[in-house]
């Protein structure tokens, strides 16, 4: 009979377009693995939990119809739902707490853990949002904008003549092809946007102490690469919030699942 693995949680991350998951002890998230959200099926999720003994499923979701379906393939495995009711270790300052995606408030939690405060997530996903962390370690809010992908599917879906792009560093601003004029305006743009924001946030919140910029999501890397602004990119934040808010609240006799 082959052995059982045995770690305490799987960390699952859903978001609109893509589910990411990893297994985690308290301490180190292990090797993830992602799957297109409309593929998160009971069936799916049975076969990545085959095998595994954990003390529990933690998930932050943006999509509640997935919901049901982790609960479907949990089985009597207690399963977490980020939300701002547990303890997160860091404030909420925000007039309707239950409105915020449990995606930013991961964020706000890894971020503060891992980096310190005050501190600025930016998180490229299917949106791309700013989440805003004060120098008192409360989450204040923040900006949500169009994913770049988003914006670039747009652009071939609604035009006659225009290509699907593949997103990669253009070799110069103005583009001798369509598809290069295209690839100008998306990453060079999407970096003066991102640049704008994060201006804009550091100047009204910020103007004693400057905040961590920390980068994280699909495109972080190719867009952060060129914007000093952001100090570090960190492609498992948002579960690796999960693992710190699993460690704080797993184990209490409250009802969490």
């Amino acid at each position: 009979m082959p052995r059982r693995l045995t770690t305490d949680y799987l960390l699952i991350d859903v978001s609109n377009s893509f589910v990411k998951l990893a297994f985690a002890t308290k301490e180190k998230i292990g090797k993830t693995s992602r799957i297109a959200t409309k593929k998160l099926t009971p069936a799916a999720l049975r076969q990545v939990l085959r095998g595994h003994d954990i003390q529990a499923i933690v998930v932050s979701s943006v999509v509640p119809q997935r919901n049901r379906t982790i609960k479907a393939a949990a089985g009597s495995t207690r399963v977490v739902f980020l939300n701002c009711k547990l303890d997160l270790g860091v404030g909420v300052d925000y007039p309707k707490p239950r409105s915020i995606g449990a995606d930013r408030l991961a964020n706000a939690v890894a971020v503060t853990e891992l980096y310190g405060v005050p501190a600025i997530v930016v998180d490229f996903g299917t949106a791309v949002t700013f989440d805003v962390v004060s120098a008192a370690g409360d989450y204040v809010g923040g900006v949500i904008a169009p994913g770049l992908e988003v914006m670039t599917n747009y652009l071939y879906q609604r035009t006659a003549l225009l290509p699907k792009l593949s997103l990669r560093e253009p070799p110069r601003a103005i583009g001798k092809t369509t598809r290069d004029a295209m690839m100008s305006g998306a990453i060079f743009g999407y970096r003066g946007l991102v640049r704008e924001i994060v201006a804009r946030v550091t100047g009204e919140n910020f103007p004693r102490k400057k905040p961590r910029i920390i980068a994280t999501g699909g495109y972080a890397q190719l867009i952060a690469d060129k914007l000093p602004e952001i100090e570090a990119v960190h492609p498992n934040l948002t579960l690796e919030g999960l693992r710190i808010v699993a460690n704080r609240n797993i184990g209490r006799k409250m009802a969490i699942r």
